[in-house]
C-alpha cells in the first residue's frame, strides 16, 4: 500500500500571483500572521469574492448569477414561493460609446448598477451579465411588487444625471425591463426562465424601449417542457 501523501508546508506554496491580483482589486488581505491558518482562509474567501463579482460594477457576475439562478430554481419548486426574474438593457449604449468614448460608457454602466443595486432588497441578486446588460433575481416576488419594483428601478435610472467632468453636461440613458416568474410547484430550468424574461426585455424594446415588460403570473403560463419536467419528477417519487 502507498505511504499516504504528506501535507505541503503552508510556506512553500506560491501565492505572489494571487496576492498580487486581490492587491491589484483593492482586497482587504487578512489581518493574520501571514501563512498561519487564518491567514490562508482568508486569502481563500477573498479570492473566491474576487472570481464571483463583475470587475467594473461589483456587481455579482453572469457565473455567480446563473449558479443563483439554478438555487432558485430549486427553492421555488420546493417551497412554491413566487419568484421573479428581470432581464434589464441600456438603451442606446453603443451611442454613448460612439459619442463619447468607452470611459463614458463605463460610468454609464457603474451609474446604472448602482441605481438599480441601491433599489433592490438585499435579499436580492443583482448581476452583471454582459456589456451593458443586467438581471435581478428576486424571491418570494409577488406579482404586485414585481411590477412596482421593475418600474420604480426604470424611473431610477431614467432619473440619473452623470457628470463626465471637464465642463461637458451630464449623460442620462434609460433602460428597457423584461421579466418572468418562476411556475410554482414546478420544476423548471434555469434556461426556459431567461428565456421566458428575455422575450418580455425584446418586447419592451419593440414597443419604444425606457418601459418594463413583465409576464403574467398564472397558470396557463407552465410550458410543456416545463410540464414534462414535472411528470417525469413525479413519476420518480412513485417508483
Amino acid at each position: 500500500m502507498d505511504a499516504p501523501h504528506s501535507l505541503i508546508a503552508a510556506h512553500q506554496l506560491r501565492l505572489d500571483l494571487a496576492l498580487q491580483l486581490l492587491q491589484q482589486a483593492g482586497a482587504m488581505l487578512p489581518d493574520a500572521e501571514p501563512y498561519s491558518e487564518p491567514w490562508l482562509q482568508g486569502i481563500v474567501d477573498a479570492l473566491c469574492d474576487l472570481s464571483s463579482k463583475d470587475a467594473l460594477t461589483g456587481l455579482v457576475n453572469r457565473r455567480s448569477f446563473e449558479m443563483a439562478l439554478g438555487r432558485e430554481v430549486d427553492r421555488v419548486a420546493r417551497s412554491g414561493e413566487p419568484a421573479l426574474l428581470l432581464m434589464l438593457d441600456i438603451d442606446h449604449f453603443k451611442a454613448v460609446n460612439d459619442q463619447h468614448g468607452h470611459a463614458a460608457g463605463d460610468l454609464v454602466i457603474r451609474a446604472v448598477s448602482q441605481s438599480i443595486a441601491q433599489t433592490v432588497r438585499p435579499m436580492d441578486t443583482v448581476a452583471r451579465i454582459g456589456g451593458e446588460e443586467f438581471a435581478i433575481i428576486l424571491p418570494n416576488c409577488p406579482t404586485s411588487f414585481g411590477v412596482v419594483v421593475a418600474e420604480r428601478i426604470r424611473q431610477r435610472v431614467q432619473a440619473l444625471a452623470i457628470s463626465l467632468g471637464g465642463g461637458q453636461p451630464p449623460l442620462t440613458c434609460t433602460i428597457s425591463i423584461g421579466g418572468a416568474f418562476a411556475p410554482q410547484w414546478v420544476r423548471s430550468s434555469t434556461l426556459i426562465w431567461t428565456e421566458r424574461a428575455d422575450r418580455q426585455l425584446y418586447r419592451a424594446k419593440a414597443e419604444g424601449r425606457n418601459r418594463a415588460c413583465l409576464e403574467s403570473h398564472v397558470d396557463s403560463l407552465v410550458s410543456a417542457e416545463e410540464k414534462g419536467m414535472l411528470f417525469a419528477v413525479t413519476q420518480q417519487d412513485s417508483e
